[in-house]
């Protein structure tokens, strides 16, 4: 049994553990090498429901970079699931919704619906987020805010449902 937040959250996949990528999709930390603080936030809450998490970085604004990178690591077989943070707006250069359709083989809208109407409690901007998340190969890709309280506040929402993804995507 695991506890995050004020919820009990119970996490199997047999023998093999669930391997996990977050990256921050963010030119000035790029830039400047720092990290970031969602990207830390999710890092931990994966652990500590039995992710390995294989990579917790920052890429550069630039949707065909993202995509490669997505494409890479779904190709590869290395990682179950990858988050995104930021770049979800509608902001030049925010294309991380982008580079998840272009590698997605399909989509999967209930995720950020559900995102978008969780996030709603606390303000309307939220429909401005423009969230995706899809499937390729046997990888989930979705995206999240860019604020580390707000993308861990999605992620323990959708905890549950995302690991029996992650656990039916490897059956």
């Amino acid at each position: 049994m695991i506890r995050i937040g004020e919820k009990q959250k119970f996490i199997t996949k047999g023998v093999q553990m669930m391997r996990a990528a977050i990256f921050t999709i963010d030119s000035g930390i790029y830039k400047a090498k720092a990290e970031s603080a969602a990207a830390s936030a999710l890092k931990r809450m994966l652990e500590q429901v039995g992710f390995e998490v294989k990579a917790a970085s920052v890429l550069p604004q630039e949707r065909e970079v993202v995509a490669a990178v997505l494409r890479q690591l779904s190709d590869s077989g290395s990682v179950d699931l990858i988050l995104t943070t930021g770049a979800v707006g509608y902001q030049s250069g925010d294309c991380a919704p982008e580079a998840v359709s272009d590698v997605a083989e399909m989509l999967i809208p209930g995720i950020p619906e559900a995102l978008r109407a969780y996030n709603m409690r606390y303000t309307k901007a939220s429909m401005m987020d423009r969230l995706m998340a899809g499937i390729r190969k046997k990888t989930l890709l979705m995206n999240l805010p860019e604020s580390a309280k707000t993308a861990k506040e999605d992620m323990e929402y959708i905890l549950m449902e995302t690991v029996q993804v992650v656990e039916n995507l490897s059956l």
